[in-house]
């Protein structure tokens, strides 16, 4: 009892509750877009409580785990991830052309969600383990060998938009690790023969047409129409909005995934200016947060899981947000913490768990 009050008292409650309205306003909004329906249904609402239940209590459990015992099991973790993403493309559901689902009753769960916050444990193990002083070249060679398997069996999905999200994952390590700019030159030429090479073999004509939409954004209306109505929901909701329900672009189903891709364009038409700066300062306080600790951690292997989590968290807010706002192509990432999706909560529910778990650790000097 003694340490679990120790536990609550070094837990980082403004963190916590950053996460927690951001979760509160990706169920207002979902909440909003079930009333666009023919006939009212709120069962994602109802599902999304669910999972953030889950995820709530994945995240405490976290919380409360030394977070250095990952690092024993990051192995099995990594093979775990390596079996599912084979497993989903022989047993998965195939859902707009992409074969990431297991079905699971009435719910799916998307395995390259968990497959991302494997890849943040099996790389600070890695880094925290090897000197990069000491061939550069290998360890650039083995941790990117570790991140092309999962990134590749993404790809076959396919899921271009995660994969792409691992291998920024790698960079953003890479470059934090203090390898020289030689080398940061030669990550950044691979990811072009990756995208390259992604574009002559690997993409749908789909996928194509979303970043030649994003290039070329008035050249035909039925291919850049999510960037169109995203755009107009943002810029139709001024300072304070029009009022949750009252969004004419995501009630009148002219935006579509208005509760996945494109949740913060309905924030932005219902909220307006005001709610939108709300959610980017509560993402701001998280950032703050983990950066405020990182000082206080003892060991590389915490510094390395907490940059992990801070780097994705804040690559998947900014492709979103992006996204939203016609300033990058359509990749279909999900903005952390507050689109619809099971999956997508409950992991980055554990991301908080996780990096709450370094933050306790890091307080009391365990």
């Amino acid at each position: 009892m003694n340490k679990l009050l120790l536990y609550l008292k070094n837990f980082d409650w403004i963190l916590f509750f950053a996460a927690l309205l951001l979760i509160f306003f990706g169920l207002a909004e979902i909440y909003s877009v079930a009333l666009s329906k023919d006939s009212i249904d709120f069962l994602n609402f109802k599902k999304q409580i669910f999972f953030i239940i889950i995820g709530l209590s994945a995240m405490f459990s976290l919380a409360f785990i030394d977070y250095y015992n990952l690092k024993s099991f990051s192995n099995y973790l990594y093979i775990g991830g390596v079996v599912l993403l084979i497993s989903v493309l022989f047993l998965g559901t195939e859902a707009k052309g992409t074969r990431g689902w297991f079905d699971v009753g009435i719910f799916r769960i998307q395995p390259v969600e968990f497959t991302k916050i494997i890849l943040i444990i099996y790389l600070a193990k890695y880094f925290s383990n090897n000197s990069i002083k000491v061939n550069p070249i290998k360890h650039l060679l083995i941790s990117g060998t570790g991140t092309g398997i999962l990134g590749f069996l993404v790809v076959m999905q396919p899921d271009f938009g995660s994969a792409l999200l691992l291998f920024f994952l790698w960079g953003a390590l890479v470059v934090l690790s203090g390898f020289e700019k030689k080398y940061i030159f030669s990550i950044a030429m691979l990811l072009l023969i990756i995208f390259a090479s992604g574009w002559l073999f690997f993409f749908k004509e789909y996928q194509k047409d979303r970043i030649l939409t994003f290039l070329h954004p008035s050249g035909n209306l039925s291919e850049d129409w999510n960037i169109t109505q995203s755009i107009i929901a943002v810029g139709s909701g001024q300072l304070l909005g029009r009022g949750i329900g009252f969004g004419t672009q995501s009630q009148h189903k002219f935006l579509p995934e208005a509760q996945t891709d494109f949740v913060f364009a309905v924030i932005a038409e219902e909220l307006g200016f005001v709610g939108v700066s709300f959610v980017i300062f509560f993402f701001a306080v998280i950032f703050y947060r983990i950066l405020k600790i990182i000082p206080e951690i003892n060991n590389d292997f915490g510094i390395y899981v907490a940059l992990g989590i801070l780097v994705l968290l804040f690559i998947e807010m900014f492709i979103n947000i992006g996204m939203n706002m016609g300033i990058l192509p359509v990749v279909g990432i999900s903005l952390p913490l507050v689109s619809y999706g099971g999956s997508s909560i409950i992991s980055s529910l554990m991301l908080i768990g996780i990096v709450e778990s370094v933050i306790i650790r890091a307080k009391i000097n365990y």
